[in-house]
């Protein structure tokens, strides 16, 4: 049998968790967590003043009417037989009156929490899309969305409620325990017979609430991401046949979910149960007490009345005080995972005056890449490249090839700043000016990746995604230069026709037209194209190539591609071998050509 451990026993635990958390940093990091919490409140401190007056209004209205309801309780059982219609009357009033206050500040409100969660998530999501982006892809995309969603939600209410919520709870119970008191302190005592109790539960549940918070936090971004990933690739999962397979598991998703929920929920059961005892007690023991002053003539039936009222605005207030400790809990998880995010590395734009400075003197020259002993390895440790180094100039087209897996998209990201060498450099130059390649500097680049990169909306939305200022003609020029044009025209709204998600609607050869004509229409003087034209037929992809290096704009154009076929068209090729980069011979290109 487990043996009971003594109150002291229980006291020396308590102290030893709260030392144990202390040390483990726990609550300086909950301050910090709260403190990100607060900045934003700070920023909406005129609007907490007047919700906060808002409550501590309805307070006071709340307890005039348990005082004239007293009133009128008295002169019903026969006092003050005179004042039964100025007393209804007033009653009346304040019933009005609470209703308008219960309104306005039910409207404010939900306008002032509306605007501190758009400011918040607009904030977070600029930040998210500044972070670092090798940093950034350490985390799927369902659980950056559940963050940036359902933590920025907590965080948003949090800033605005928690703090309004405790003054005027604060304000609630001292003012009625003041009321109390003036009338008959004794009833005072029996009215907080039930806090220390409160108090002892809402201790025991601190710890458990904190880790229930974070698994169901961590569990929700599972979710999520699986919802989302699922959502976004039905189509192979149709054409695997693994409907069944999805559906089941999302079945034990929501069991690992509903499991963990449940086990809380009958902790918090078993919790409500002694409160709800203990309430139970508290509001008979009263019930007791004013009966026993009435009997005895020491107040009224009205005064009694009154005190029942009042006494559950007592313990009401020290509870819903006792459980911002559940909400400040949440609220420290959702502010921890959101600073997870906003306290990654972030990039720097501080630059972007000099390079808008170096582009515009450069505009009719042209710029070159060139990348110089590049060290770069994956988290994991495998080394990419090693003392790598090449070059690009403006007219020239650069290829890129090597075997799949062998580096050529991380270079691209290392061009684009994407990325950090851990040795090297890649700087832009021109007319013997150099500029570092920062990510201020990809505003110098057009890119289009791997994949179907088309946005939903409009042709020419998508066109204006890169150029804003861009005409019609423009576009269509762009859409001709990419060999996209052919089949824009018979569409029934032209440029205007709309595009689905990732490019519903239209072939992989045609979205991947589409984006290159975007990125041209951008007019940048470096193009970046990773395996851009692998949908494309060789005619095709060799006429796109003409058209973009026909024009008199002095491009930059890298590509990287499996098929040799357009290599003939380039000024060198560069293979990627033994993590360098080699510059193939004629013979050598030829010979990749034949060998296709």
């Amino acid at each position: 049998m487990t043996p009971v451990a003594s109150p002291l026993g229980r006291l020396r635990e308590r102290v030893g968790f709260y030392r144990r958390r202390i040390r483990q940093g726990r609550l300086s990091e909950m301050r910090r967590q709260l403190g990100f919490v607060m900045g934003y409140a700070r920023r909406y401190w005129r609007q907490m003043v007047f919700y906060t007056l808002l409550g501590m209004v309805g307070t006071v209205v709340g307890i005039v009417t348990s005082l004239v309801s007293k009133d009128l309780v008295d002169i019903i059982t026969g006092y003050k037989v005179g004042e039964l219609v100025k007393t209804f009357a007033t009653m009346i009033g304040i019933a009005l009156a609470n209703i308008a206050i219960t309104q306005v500040s039910n409207y404010y409100s939900s306008k002032i929490s509306m605007s501190v969660d758009a400011e918040i998530k607009r904030d977070v999501f600029s930040k998210i899309l500044v972070t670092d982006w090798q940093s950034l892809t350490e985390y799927h995309t369902g659980d950056l969305l559940s963050r940036w969603g359902t933590d920025a939600s907590v965080v948003s209410q949090g800033a605005l409620n928690f703090i309004p919520n405790a003054v005027i709870n604060v304000f609630k119970f001292l003012s009625s325990l003041g009321v109390v008191c003036y009338y008959d302190w004794t009833f005072a005592v029996f009215a907080l017979l039930g806090i220390p109790v409160s108090a002892l539960m809402s201790h025991s549940l601190l710890a458990r609430m904190q880790r229930n918070n974070e698994r169901s936090a961590a569990m929700s971004a599972k979710m999520s991401g699986f919802n989302q990933e699922t959502f976004s690739n039905i189509q192979t999962i149709k054409a695997f046949d693994l409907i069944a397979p999805y559906v089941r598991r999302l079945r034990e998703l929501q069991g690992e979910y509903i499991g963990m929920r449940l086990d809380f929920s009958r902790m918090s059961m078993a919790t409500n149960v002694i409160l709800g005892v203990v309430g139970l007690a508290v509001s008979y023991s009263c019930y007791g007490w004013g009966i026993y002053r009435v009997w005895s003539g020491a107040i009224s039936y009205g005064t009694m009345t009154m005190f029942l009222t009042l006494s559950g605005t007592l313990t009401g207030a020290a509870n819903t005080l006792g459980s911002m400790l559940s909400s400040a809990l949440s609220l420290s998880v959702s502010a921890g995972r959101l600073l997870d995010i906003i306290e990654m590395p972030r990039e720097s734009f501080e630059d972007a005056p000099q390079v808008e400075a170096f582009a515009e003197r450069h505009r009719a020259d042209g710029v070159a890449v060139v990348a110089h002993d590049l060290e770069y390895s994956y988290a994991n440790g495998t080394q990419v490249f090693d003392k790598a180094s090449f070059e690009a100039h403006p007219h020239e087209v650069i290829g890129l090839v090597g075997p799949s897996g062998y580096g050529k998209t991380t270079l691209l990201r290392l061009v684009l700043a994407l990325v950090t060498p851990q040795g090297g450099q890649v700087w832009l130059e021109s007319a013997g000016e150099r500029l570092e390649m920062t990510p201020a500097a990809r505003r110098l680049m057009s890119y289009v990746p791997q994949g179907n990169t088309m946005f939903s909306g409009t042709i020419a939305s998508n066109m204006r995604s890169v150029a804003p200022d861009a005409t019609d003609d423009q576009i269509r020029d762009a859409l001709r230069a990419a060999c996209a044009w052919e089949f824009v025209r018979e569409l029934p709204d032209g440029i205007e026709h709309d595009v689905g998600e990732r490019g519903g609607g239209f072939s992989e050869g045609q979205s991947q037209r589409l984006a290159i004509a975007r990125a041209l229409l951008r007019d940048s003087p470096i193009l970046l194209l990773d395996e851009a034209s692998s949908a494309l037929d060789v005619a095709t992809e060799r006429q796109v190539l003409r058209n973009i290096m026909g024009d008199d704009n002095p491009r930059t154009c890298i590509v990287t591609t499996h098929r040799p076929t357009v290599l003939s068209m380039c000024t060198r090729v560069y293979a990627i071998e033994d993590r360098r980069l080699r510059v193939l011979g004629a013979g050598e290109v030829d010979e990749l050509i034949r060998a296709f």
